[in-house]
């Protein structure tokens, strides 16, 4: 791994475990094994590393729901995929975690890439929620643009519940009460797994 990538990577990372405050550039070069004057060397200083590191963890994001939401099967199995995917629920959402950053929040430039991520998310779930309904799957009453924002607040809101527990299973348990709600009528998707 070249110096940029390593020091984007300890940065991507003590943005979750620290936020930016708890960032400091000691810390960076520390964990990226770095010289002291490698970060001024690539980049302008830490809003230009953490920008980095933050439009890489958006991509990242952005890149794993794509391979899930993209996969074969019906829109509710896509939405059933992407919501029980594997994650590390205890650590929390790496871009949702940004948003709980009063630093990341008050810059528009940092908050852009998670805001339009975010963005993105629910408008491709809110396309798989119309493609159900137009299969038949999902209610026709439905409005697509609210299930999605509800998708993404039940992911959230589920990473708080299981910090907040010390659990995953109240993660779960969300996911378990939205996909029981959205299960298409008389289907064969079984209630338990």
């Amino acid at each position: 791994m070249s110096t940029p990538e390593r020091l984007i990577e300890s940065t991507r990372e003590l943005l979750w475990e620290r936020g930016y405050v708890g960032t400091s550039p000691k810390a960076i070069l520390e964990r990226a094994g770095a010289g002291q004057g490698s970060m001024y060397h690539h980049f302008k200083g830490k809003p230009d590393l953490a920008l980095a590191a933050i439009r890489r963890t958006a991509e990242e994001l952005r890149a794993t729901a794509e391979g899930v939401l993209s996969a074969p099967g019906s829109p509710y199995e896509r939405i059933e995929a992407y919501l029980r995917r594997e994650r590390d629920v205890l650590r929390g959402c790496p871009v949702g975690r940004l948003t709980m950053d009063p630093e990341v929040v008050a810059s528009d430039e940092l908050r852009a890439p998670v805001d339009e991520t975010l963005d993105w998310l629910r408008e491709r779930l809110a396309g798989i929620v119309e493609e159900g309904k137009e299969q038949g799957e999902f209610a026709a009453s439905l409005d697509a643009e609210e299930i999605a924002a509800t998708i993404l607040a039940t992911v959230q809101g589920g990473y708080v519940l299981a910090r907040a527990s010390g659990s995953p299973a109240a993660f779960d348990t969300g996911v378990r009460g939205l996909l029981s709600l959205l299960r298409p009528v008389g289907s064969a998707h079984s209630t338990h797994r």
